[in-house]
C-alpha cells in the first residue's frame, strides 16, 4: 500500500499470492519503488494505492483475488472523500493473463504491471495519480532484474529466496506459465553470487535459488560461457519440446560456485523439472554437505497415457528409473512431487497408476490438486 507523506510515499503490497517466486518478485518491486522515493506503511488507511501480486496457476487462485479486488473496490468508494488518490494496482501473472478485463471490463484496478515490467512501476503510478488508467504488459526476452538487489520481507531472518532464472519453455498443455512469465532467461552468474554473499554476511542460514524451471539454468552473460561446448543436459529417458540448447554456465557450474560461498549455508532449489536432472546435479548434491539431501521431483500423474497428454516429455518408466538413479547416487534423499488429478482424459485406470506410483516410490511430501477447468 502507498500513501502520501510529505511529497514522498509510503507502500505495502496489500497481498502476495501464488508461488514463491512472487514473493522474490514482490521483494524487488519494494527496492524500485524504494529507489523511486517510496516506503513501506503497513496501514490500510494511510495508503494511496494497493499494490496486489498475483497468481494466474489455477482458477481458485484467480477467484479469491477478484474477491478480494472487489473488496477493495468497495473500501475506494467508502474512502473517495477523505482518500482521494486510493489507486489499485495487480501486478504479476493475472495482470498478464486478464489484463484487459482487469483494466477495461470490470474496471477494478487502476495500474496493471506484468512480471517483467516492474522497472515501470514508478511511471505507472505516476500516471494512476493523473487520473489514468495505465499498464504495461510487455513480456520481455532479457529481463531478470540481475541489477536489483531485491528487499527482502524479513531482513532478519534466517532463510531467503534468491531468483536465479524466469520464464519456462517446457510448455506443458496444462500449464500456464510459459503465457503469462515469457521465455526463459537466467540471470548473469555474478549477479547471483553477489547477492548470496551478501546474505551471508547479513547471518542468512538458507537460501532457495527459484525459478519456474530453476534446473533448466544457462547463463549466457560472458564470452567464454557462451562459447563453451556444453549441451543440454537431460535425465536418461526424458526429451524436451524446444530444440537443444547449446553452449552457456550450467546449473551444476551455479550450484558448485553457490555453494561455495558460505560452507555453512544451506542450499535449496524449486522447481525444478525432472528432465533437468543429469548425473553431474546430482553427484554434486550428494558431495556438498550444505546443499540439502532433498528433490522435488514433480510427477503431475503416474500414467504414461496422460503423460503423454500433458507433453511432459517422459514416461512413467523414465520417471522411476530416475528416481532410482537419485536414490543410488544420493542414499536417503527426501523426494517430493506434484500432482494433478482430472486432467482431460483421464480414466479410473490413469488415476490408479498415479496411486500405484505414489506407493511405490514413497515420497516424504506430495502436493496434490484438482485439474482447474477455466476458460482461456
Amino acid at each position: 500500500m502507498i500513501s502520501t507523506v510529505n511529497n514522498f510515499h509510503t507502500f505495502k503490497p496489500d497481498r502476495t499470492y501464488g508461488c514463491q517466486m512472487n514473493i522474490s518478485d514482490t521483494e524487488i518491486a519494494w527496492s524500485i519503488l524504494q529507489k523511486a522515493g517510496y516506503s513501506r506503511t503497513h496501514e490500510l488507511p494511510e495508503a494511496d494505492v494497493v499494490l496486489l501480486v498475483t497468481c494466474s496457476i489455477r482458477e481458485k487462485a484467480e477467484q479469491t483475488i477478484w474477491n478480494r479486488l472487489k473488496h477493495l473496490t468497495a473500501l475506494k468508494k467508502r474512502c473517495q472523500k477523505h482518500k482521494p488518490l486510493l489507486k489499485i494496482g495487480v501486478l504479476g501473472c493475472m495482470a498478464e493473463r486478464l489484463k484487459t478485463k482487469l483494466l477495461e471490463q470490470e474496471k477494478l484496478v487502476d495500474v496493471l504491471a506484468g512480471p517483467d515490467a516492474y522497472r515501470d512501476l514508478p511511471r505507472l503510478l505516476s500516471l494512476g495519480y493523473r487520473g489514468q488508467r495505465a499498464s504495461n504488459v510487455l513480456l520481455s526476452l532479457e529481463e531478470t532484474y540481475a541489477d536489483v538487489m531485491p528487499v527482502h520481507q524479513t531482513p532478519e531472518g534466517h532463510s531467503a529466496f534468491v531468483s536465479i532464472m524466469r520464464g519456462c519453455d517446457n510448455m506443458c498443455s496444462y500449464c500456464i506459465v510459459p503465457f503469462t512469465r515469457g521465455r526463459e532467461r537466467s540471470r548473469p552468474l555474478s549477479s547471483i553470487l553477489e547477492e548470496v554473499r551478501m546474505l551471508s554476511d547479513q547471518g542468512v542460514k538458507e537460501v532457495t535459488l527459484l525459478g519456474q524451471n530453476v534446473n533448466s539454468y544457462r547463463d549466457f552473460s560472458e564470452q567464454h560461457f557462451i562459447c563453451s561446448e556444453g549441451s543440454t543436459q537431460l535425465s536418461r529417458g526424458f526429451k524436451t519440446v524446444y530444440r537443444t540448447k547449446q553452449g552457456g554456465l550450467l546449473f551444476s557450474d551455479l550450484l558448485d560456485k553457490v555453494s561455495q560461498i558460505d560452507p555453512d549455508m544451506r542450499i535449496r532449489f524449486t522447481s525444478p523439472h525432472p528432465k533437468d536432472f543429469p548425473d553431474e546435479v546430482l553427484q554434486l548434491i550428494q558431495e556438498r554437505r550444505n546443499i540439502c539431501k532433498q528433490i522435488h521431483l514433480p510427477a503431475q500423474s503416474g500414467s504414461s497415457r496422460v503423460l503423454h497428454a500433458m507433453r511432459r516429455g517422459y514416461t512413467r518408466e523414465a520417471y522411476l528409473d530416475l528416481v532410482e538413479n537419485i536414490r543410488e547416487i544420493i542414499p536417503g534423499v527426501n523426494l517430493s512431487s506434484d500432482f494433478i488429478t482430472g486432467f482431460c482424459g483421464e480414466t479410473e485406470e490413469d488415476h490408479q497408476e498415479t496411486l500405484s506410483l505414489v506407493r511405490e516410490v514413497g515420497y516424504n511430501v506430495g502436493f496434490l490438486f484438482a485439474y482447474s477447468m477455466r476458460k482461456v
